[in-house]
């Protein structure tokens, strides 16, 4: 089983933060860019890559079908591309619903 993944609390973040945050090497990272069509970091002007955060999140449900679950490249795209048609979101890591929860809670406190 996969170690747990915490996506730190920014907007856009460069491939080596990406790498060190999903633990592969930025050349994995730019071969699967290749290989998944939803995977097209943003570039800026000196040409670096800015992956967003649902990018992160991409990848790492990318690296969690490949490496965990053991799917092919190609099995992996064909089951993100299932979910985008049935329009279901893969599985979300833990420390993102822990935020979830904690945000519904502030909501549920301003409401009352």
């Amino acid at each position: 089983m996969m170690m747990k993944t915490t996506i730190p609390d920014k907007n856009y973040f460069r491939i080596g933060e990406v790498s060190k945050i999903l633990d592969v090497e930025p050349h994995v990272l730019r071969y699967w860019e290749t290989e998944f069509s939803m995977l097209r970091p943003i570039r800026t002007e000196s040409d670096q890559r800015m992956y967003r955060k649902k990018d992160v999140m991409t990848l790492l449900e990318i690296k969690r079908l490949l490496y965990e679950d053991k799917y092919t490249i190609a099995g992996a795209r064909r089951k993100i591309t299932e979910w985008k048609k049935k329009k279901i979101s893969p599985p979300l890591p833990d420390d993102i619903l822990a935020v979830i929860k904690k945000e519904l809670s502030a909501i549920r406190k301003i409401v009352e």
